[in-house]
């Protein structure tokens, strides 16, 4: 396919953006309107990097790896813990979780209580303190573009869905389970031991890891990408 490279005029803080793991939204008004705009070059000048673009439906676009299989990475089993745990608090709460979670917002403030109630749960994730919660979690989920801060309110981004997918997906486990009368477990996901590499590969799309700097670096990668498109147009 020939790319028109001056078409992509946001092509280096894009890619900047999805090679470290961020999920570029709507509240990235130029950058999402460029993706949505050159969908189709911007996906095929990354599969030659051996990227894969995802655009979800719900208005979110994210990098998913060709190459060799991700590890397992703390982020993403943190994230997805701290959600099973919001989705059960809000419902005990008699709230409703789809509704926070899909562009509503939690305070700073419920954030105690909170680490206090699923205090357990909490040191799977090495989060002991509201420090800890806020650097480990909230923050990381700001910095991904999960969510957004604005004094001391969280409020959740359209990229939360891919967490939501995943406790949807298990309460519909539980769900069938009860139905069945099974007495198999079915318990929040646990953290995974980093201790055998093996039990670490996974082919999970909900790895946020950063892609390997120490192969190649963004710049490195962005540069090989448009070498690559200038020898198929000078061929």
């Amino acid at each position: 396919m020939h790319l028109d490279l001056s078409e992509l005029s946001h092509l280096a803080p894009i890619f900047r953006e999805l090679f470290k793991g961020f999920h570029i939204s709507r509240r990235d008004p130029e950058l999402y309107a460029q993706l949505s705009n050159f969908q189709d070059q911007y996906r095929g000048l990354f599969k030659a990097l051996g990227f894969e673009l995802v655009c979800d439906t719900r208005g979110f676009y994210y990098f998913v790896p060709e190459l060799a299989a991700a590890q397992v990475n703390k982020t993403a089993q943190r994230l997805s813990l701290f959600t099973f745990i919001l989705v059960e608090h809000l419902a005990d709460q008699g709230r409703d979780p789809m509704a926070v979670l899909d562009g509503g917002s939690i305070g700073r403030d419920e954030l105690p209580s909170l680490l206090e109630k699923y205090r357990d749960l909490f040191l799977q994730a090495e989060v002991q303190t509201q420090d800890e919660l806020e650097e480990k979690i909230m923050r990381r989920m700001t910095q991904l573009g999960f969510a957004s801060e604005e004094n001391g309110i969280y409020r959740f981004l359209p990229p939360m869905h891919r967490f939501l997918d995943v406790c949807l997906s298990v309460q519909q486990d539980r769900d069938l389970a009860a139905s069945l009368h099974s007495t198999l477990p079915l318990p929040t996901p646990v953290l995974v031991e980093e201790t055998d590499d093996k039990l670490l590969e996974t082919n999970d799309p909900l790895d946020l890891s950063p892609f390997n700097a120490d192969e190649e670096t963004e710049e490195q990668a962005l540069a090989r990408a448009m070498a690559l498109e200038q020898q198929e147009m000078n061929a």
